[in-house]
């Protein structure tokens, strides 16, 4: 008999749940009744989605833009392998190696017994260099050593990750003197 009884009083309280909610959905259903009537309706068309025609990439024997390969930046995929331009990596680092290009100042040079070595001022210290000394944070190495200008050629990685060369240069930095 208690089992009628819980079942009974459940049912009472389902019933008087459920009869709430009718209340709630006639407030509802009023103001969507009221919306409709004050608000005007939307006479626009909706213009016809463009037809869309996708590209073929056909250039033979190129390297595909899109590829993961290609995208992924400062990695170096040695089936394209980049010219087999590479940097040193296991090589002893050399002192100017420390300073970005911008930061060294050439400021002399020396000639002895043919051979043209380069002054260069970095932090307010004097270095000698000459062809084939590394300088630079981008593996520059010096190619050509003149008067007047320290050639360099550097090895920097592209947008997609591949090794190539840049060639740059240092002029004589000559100051003016005061009167």
């Amino acid at each position: 008999m208690t089992g009628t009884l819980h079942r009974a009083a459940g049912l009472a309280v389902l019933a008087f749940a459920l009869a709430g909610c009718e209340t709630d959905s006639d407030d509802l259903r009023a103001w969507m009744d009221q919306s409709r009537r004050t608000m005007p309706a939307i006479k626009e068309t909706i213009a016809e989605p463009k037809s869309f025609e996708p590209f073929r990439y056909q250039a033979s024997g190129e390297t595909d833009p899109f590829s993961i390969a290609k995208l992924k930046v400062g990695t170096v995929d040695s089936a394209r392998g980049g010219g087999g331009i590479r940097p040193d990596l296991t090589r002893r680092r050399e002192p100017l190696e420390a300073y970005p290009l911008d930061s060294l100042k050439m400021v002399g040079n020396l000639a002895q017994r043919g051979t043209t070595t380069a002054l260069l001022q970095a932090d307010s210290v004097l270095f000698q260099v000459r062809v084939g000394n590394y300088i630079g944070q981008n593996f520059g190495r010096v190619t050509r050593v003149s008067e007047d200008e320290i050639a360099v050629r550097e090895i920097v990685q592209d947008a997609a990750g591949d090794w190539i060369e840049r060639d740059t240069a240092l002029r004589l930095q000559v100051q003016e003197s005061r009167k």
